[in-house]
């Protein structure tokens, strides 16, 4: 996926479901913002409750923007026939951090693999079509720490340089965790390693 070095695409939130029909057969779609693995089977588990009677719930989600995840699902339709045609439109789109899921309603009339295609890649389109995408800057976190004697200009630095503090242990031995933008890091690493006795680590 391409994207600025700083910034990457994603949901803004939960889009709106969206209808496809082609040949009686129904075809709902969803779309989600997600930031780890173990959000997504709660989601797709929640449209089967939605959709008991549903044949298919068929689904595709990407996570990450330099080691990028992915996968694709097609819950029984013939193989590469749905996840795949739903995880080209989240290529298309650019957007990272996002599952896309299609529910299938069987409406009595076979559409092949070309049909079925069509269909599925139709309704992620429209689906991530009516999604409003946000776009965000990549963050980097970083470990700050010292002896609580340099804690007056560590804090100093970190005001100056406008750093989000995400947590911090004051005590003998400091450790304060701050968040920055990615393409300020090197710069930011390089004023923080002026201050004598500070130890900088980046954290994932």
């Amino acid at each position: 996926m391409e994207h600025k070095s700083d910034h990457y695409k994603t949901l803004a939130r939960p889009s709106e479901e969206v209808l496809f029909t082609d040949k009686k057969s129904k075809f709902y779609g969803y779309a989600f913002p997600i930031n780890k693995v173990e959000g997504i089977k709660p989601l797709i588990e929640e449209l089967r409750k939605r959709h008991p009677k549903a044949n298919h719930v068929c689904y595709a989600w990407q996570l990450g923007t330099e080691n990028v995840q992915y996968r694709a699902n097609d819950d029984g339709e013939p193989r590469n026939s749905a996840g795949m045609p739903i995880h080209g439109q989240i290529q298309s789109f650019e957007i990272t951090n996002v599952l896309v899921a299609v529910v299938r309603f069987f409406g009595g009339t076979k559409l092949g693999v070309g049909g079925l295609i069509h269909a599925y890649r139709t309704t992620a389109k429209m689906v991530l079509e009516a999604s409003t995408i946000a776009e965000k800057r990549l963050k980097v976190r970083l470990e700050l720490t010292f002896d609580y004697h340099g804690l007056d200009r560590v804090m100093r630095t970190i005001k100056r340089q406008k750093l989000e503090v995400i947590s911090q242990t004051l005590e003998m031995h400091c450790s304060v965790v701050v968040q920055l933008n990615k393409t300020e890091t090197e710069k930011t690493q390089e004023i923080l390693g002026r201050i004598q006795g500070l130890v900088t680590k980046k954290i994932d």
